[in-house]
């Protein structure tokens, strides 16, 4: 698996799984309408923030990751980020790897923690895996979430010291 900075090139690799999770509004917080037109304004971030794409060695983009500030002004020392893999991909640790990628990019920058404000407590993979990599739910805002099948669902805010 390689990992490198999205260009605008990769954005219909990307387009072909990030449309069908954010319609499912399963596991995001983000419209689950949204055109085709504002897509990548939600997903390719600028810098300072980035986007990442995991890729077979061919090419193939199977997973996607932006990272950026979690807050600004004086909380601008958080860091957060986002995860999409390609479910033809899933259970392949690719999810691990964006995930690991945007923790060392976070230390690089000298953030001092991450923290993920809004994680669907009814996706237990993911949060697993960020228990797995030494994140804590620090709180869960109950009914946070209107999950398409499951009704009202927490959502947990996670944290990682990264000093």
């Amino acid at each position: 698996m390689l990992l490198r900075e999205a260009t605008a090139d990769d954005w219909p690799a990307i387009a072909a799984f990030f449309h069908p999770v954010m319609a499912a509004g399963e596991t995001f917080t983000f419209p689950t309408d949204l055109s085709a037109e504002e897509a990548p304004g939600w997903w390719l971030l600028s810098p300072p923030a980035l986007t990442i794409v995991a890729t077979t060695p061919d090419g193939k983009v199977t997973g996607t990751a932006k990272m950026n500030r979690n807050h600004q002004g004086n909380g601008s020392h958080i860091a957060s980020a986002s995860y999409l893999v390609d479910p033809a991909h899933e259970g392949r640790g690719v999810g691990r790897a964006l995930c690991s990628y945007t923790i060392d990019w976070a230390r690089a920058r000298g953030y001092r923690a991450m923290q993920f404000n809004a994680v669907v407590e009814t996706n237990v993979h993911a949060v697993r895996l960020y228990e797995s990599l030494g994140f804590r739910i620090i709180g869960t805002l109950p009914e946070g979430f209107r999950h398409p099948e499951r009704g009202y669902v927490g959502l947990h805010i996670m944290h990682l010291p990264l000093t």
